[in-house]
Parts: structure tokens; sequence; C-alpha cells
């Protein structure tokens, strides 16, 4: 098990894998996160994808690339490779935007190619998971949703508690569709990422057949959760290897005390230049135990043993690292 300064191999516990990163997010489960005004891109993918379909009777090469995807029952939707739809330069700045992000948060290298995919009258994907693909799923939106003039085109996403539903039934409230779905409007330039295990789909569209007026998102998953090192200990990545790896052990330990938890989490570490961590919080935590709850005790056990880690010191370089740390637990 090795770190590299640029693409570090994944820390693994026994189950599965271990990840880095960490924002301001609560010891609870979070399965969803939402990013609005993401990108500086969104507007100029926008203002290209409407110059295309600016004039319906003309013709030309960028009209004919997008597939019509039709799988009986699940889904139904316009889509095309986004890496080859846009100028390559302008793709770039948002692809480059959408990684660091990834890194810096999730504690994932990279992302799947992704797919844009134009949801107008009929299209819809019904509930499905993605287990294979990546820990986390995203979904940019670039749909002008205040002046939309369809119905539906929100992602939908199955309720934590639904998973454990006989456990939470008593106390439910209501038992209609908004007690176990949650809907998340596809806002211009909202990032979406949630964990794709949990069953999620897309309301169907009505109400226009204009590709200019549809639902238009891109979309993919973050892969290769890797630690992620920014800041002056990049340059020392052995020393801080070495760490992490007496970390890793005393958190394998608590999972093979704990066998029924599973679920990911990107842990967050600030390191100052004398090596102490000056912060540790999880940016995304969906443990669970086989109860569907989040098992606090083990979550601060978990933290105190980043928090408490001695790093090297700072050489040369002032500031901060920030070390990002994936943990993935099935």
């Amino acid at each position: 098990m090795t770190l590299a300064s640029s693409f570090p191999k994944p820390y693994c516990v026994a189950r599965k894998t271990l990840s880095q990163k960490a924002l301001k997010m609560p010891l609870t489960p979070s399965h969803l996160l939402i990013e609005k005004n993401f990108s500086s891109s969104a507007k100029d993918l926008r203002k290209l994808y409407d110059s295309r379909f600016a004039d319906p009777r003309h013709t030309h090469s960028e009209r004919f690339v997008w597939d019509y995807w039709h799988v009986p029952s699940q889904y139904t939707a316009l889509r095309t490779p986004a890496y080859n739809y846009f100028d390559q330069k302008l793709y770039l700045r948002f692809h480059k935007e959408l990684v660091l992000w990834g890194r810096r948060t999730l504690g994932c290298w990279d992302i799947s190619p992704p797919w844009m995919s134009c949801y107008i009258e009929g299209c819809k994907q019904e509930l499905h998971s993605d287990v294979p693909h990546g820990p986390w799923a995203f979904v940019l939106s670039l749909t002008p949703w205040k002046d939309r003039r369809f119905s539906g085109g929100e992602t939908l996403i199955l309720k934590p508690e639904v998973l454990n539903y006989w456990q939470n039934f008593l106390h439910a409230q209501d038992r209609e569709q908004l007690s176990f779905v949650q809907k998340v409007p596809s806002e211009f330039n909202q990032l979406t990422v949630f964990d794709p295990r949990y069953p999620h789909g897309v309301t169907e569209v009505r109400g226009t057949h204009d590709p200019r007026e549809g639902r238009l998102v891109i979309h993919g998953w973050f892969t290769e959760p890797k630690t992620y090192l920014e800041g002056p200990l990049k340059s020392q990545p052995q020393k801080v290897e070495k760490v992490l790896n007496t970390c890793f052990e005393q958190v394998v330990d608590i999972m093979n005390a704990n066998p029924t938890l599973q679920g990911t989490m990107s842990l967050q570490l600030m390191v100052a230049g004398n090596g102490r961590a000056r912060s540790a919080k999880f940016a995304t935590c969906n443990l669970i135990n086989e109860q569907g709850q989040a098992p606090q005790k083990t979550l601060q056990q978990i933290l105190k043993i980043y928090k408490s880690s001695q790093f090297p010191e700072a050489k040369k370089a002032k500031g901060d690292t920030l070390v990002t740390i994936p943990l993935i637990v099935s």
C-alpha cells in the first residue's frame, strides 16, 4: 500500500475501501450533497447547447449525435457523451472544476466519462441503483429551471428511512409519496451528488417537445477513491502515508468490532505546519448499522484517531495541508 504525490492507491478496510475529505457536515448519515452555483462554465455550456438548436430547420453534424435511449419500463431519454459534444477547451474547463471538487470533497480522483441527457415529453427514469459505477453519482443541471415550461424532471431519491421501513413505520406522520422519496429540483448550475446505491430516478417530463425547453443535465460517477493531499505536506507523501497507515489499522479494528456497519465516508483533515491536525470532520458520511442508524460513537472514535495523529512538520512551505481520506465500508 503506497501513497504517491499525484495518484496514490486507495486505503482499504478489510471489507472495502477508505477515503478522504470532509466539509461542514454533521455526524449523521448523508447520502445527498447539493452545491448551488457550482460551475463557472455552466452559462457557456448552456449557450453552446442552445446555439445548436436555435434553428430547427438548419441541419448540421452537431444535431445528429443524440441517442434515443429507451429501455421499456425503465429509461427513456436523449443522451450523448458530454466530453465529445462541447468544444474541447470549454469542456476541459468544466471537467477540471468537477474533478478537483471530487478530490477535495469526496477523495475521488476522477469521474466516469460523463453523459449529457435531455428529457422532453415522456422522458423519465424509473427507480434503480448504480452500485458498480462509483461510490458517488453526480448530476449537474443545465436546465433553466425557474423558466421551465414542463412538469416533472426532478431527481428522485428514495429516503434512507424507507430502506429500513418497518422500524420507522409506526413513527411516520403520513404515508404518501413525499414521505418515501426526496425530489430534488434540477435548478440551473446545481450539482447534486448522492450515494448511487440508494434507489433513484427522474420523474417523467410532461409539457414540451422542444430540446431547448426540456431538462438538460450532465451526469456520471465519481471514481477512484484515493487519499488527496493539497498543501506543504504534498512533498512528503511517504511520511504522511506512515501516519495514515497507523490510523488505518485502528479504523480496521473498529470496523472488525462492528461487522454490520456499512457506508461511505469522506474525512477531511486540516493539518498545521507543526504536523498537528487543526480540524477533523466529515465532508460526507452515510455509515449506518443494521438498524439503519448512524453509529455516533463509532464516528466520534474515527474522528479522534485522525485528530490526535502527529503528521510530519512542513519543511519549507508555509500554510496548512488539506488531507482528504475516503473510507468505504461494505
